[in-house]
């Protein structure tokens, strides 16, 4: 039987955390997803995986030379993927992703005939490699006579990108603060580079096992938002990939290098450690997680981690001026304070860098 302190001691290695990758490109291919409605938490977690000291205008280049984009790959929730990935990963998880969505889009009256509209109209502005701001497609959807209001815009845009036509791509520049817009391009213009594995299900499990693991059939398909019968094939069809720690428990085969990492870590808001799987207990006691989230606006706060377990919550804005404000802390446990400081600094050198 595995125990908790080495599921943990596994776990710290295969999503980075003690085992950081060479390159923030290497970490988002091992990953393949990190979770992204905080489009600052998203691109903190790549570095908080990544040695060195990486900054945020280094992740930022990434999106702009094509390497990562950022889309609602599973869940109808924003991840940041390895743009060669984002196709195949769609063709896994959109269907399922549109079912869920085909409910709220019938109330917004946005039925096939508008959505046809919206994809011509939005295909015609970005054409020739133009890339626009929401606030831009918005008023492409104006002028097609579809109202943006009401969360008509958000989800019309939300049902190309989850039918592969758009995503986002370059970050839109912010003087003297941290950028938090980004623009959207054409998929089949921007991704030159796409993988093709030759069972896209398969991959998606291995690819979760390799970034999460050791995990469950369950876990992943709370991640990738599949069924649990879509996913009981998508782990045998990989069981070639995967071993099988324990019953129903899978890990990778060959497992990240473990290095030298500080004991805490200040990690991004909806991080993967925590929110990826069905079962969070790995992560610490189930009295900490009403601090941590998700609370009653969907939120997940960002977490500072010891050994595995969260000691605490931390939070800071990323509003114009406040970025470089101390973060403030909410302890859940008994951690020196010293320790604590250390990993806001990592922080801070990655928003300031």
């Amino acid at each position: 039987m595995t125990t908790t302190a080495q599921l943990r001691t596994e776990r710290l290695r295969s999503h980075l955390l003690t085992a950081p990758a060479p390159s923030l490109a290497e970490a988002a291919s091992h990953m393949l997803a990190v979770q992204s409605q905080e489009f600052w938490g998203g691109r903190w977690a790549l570095a908080s995986r990544t040695r060195g000291a990486p900054t945020l205008a280094q992740v930022d280049a990434l999106f702009e030379d094509g390497t990562l984009v950022r889309a609602w790959t599973q869940r109808g929730t924003l991840h940041i993927v390895p743009a060669r990935d984002f196709e195949w990963m769609l063709q896994v998880t959109a269907a399922r992703q549109l079912q869920s969505a085909a409910p709220r889009y019938r109330e917004l009256g946005l039925d096939a005939e508008v959505l046809a509209g919206v994809e011509r109209a939005v295909r015609a502005a970005l054409r020739g490699g133009n890339a626009l701001t929401r606030a831009e497609l918005f008023e492409v959807l104006s002028r097609t006579g579809v109202d943006p209001a009401g969360q008509r815009g958000a989800h019309a845009v939300g049902h190309l990108a989850m039918r592969g036509i758009i995503c986002q791509g370059p970050v839109v520049a912010r003087a003297d603060g941290v950028s938090r817009e980004q623009r959207f391009v054409l998929v089949e213009e921007h991704i030159t580079d796409a993988h093709a594995p030759a069972d896209p299900a398969a991959e998606l499990f291995a690819r979760y096992i390799d970034g999460h693991g050791p995990a469950t059939v369950a876990d992943f398909a709370w991640w990738s938002g599949l069924t649990l019968t879509a996913s009981r094939a998508a782990a045998a069809a990989a069981a070639d990939r995967v071993d099988e720690i324990d019953d129903g428990v899978f890990q990778a085969p060959t497992r990240p290098r473990r290095r030298a990492v500080p004991d805490v870590q200040a990690l991004a808001s909806f991080e993967e450690y925590y929110i990826s799987y069905a079962d969070r207990s790995i992560a610490g006691p189930a009295e900490r997680f009403a601090e941590v989230g998700p609370g009653k606006n969907g939120m997940v706060r960002p977490i500072l981690l010891a050994e595995g377990q969260i000691v605490g919550t931390w939070r800071q804005s990323t509003a114009l001026g406040r970025h470089t404000e101390h973060p403030s802390v909410e302890l859940l446990a008994d951690i020196p304070e010293q320790e604590v400081s250390a990993a806001l600094g990592r922080y801070a050198s990655f928003v300031g860098g």
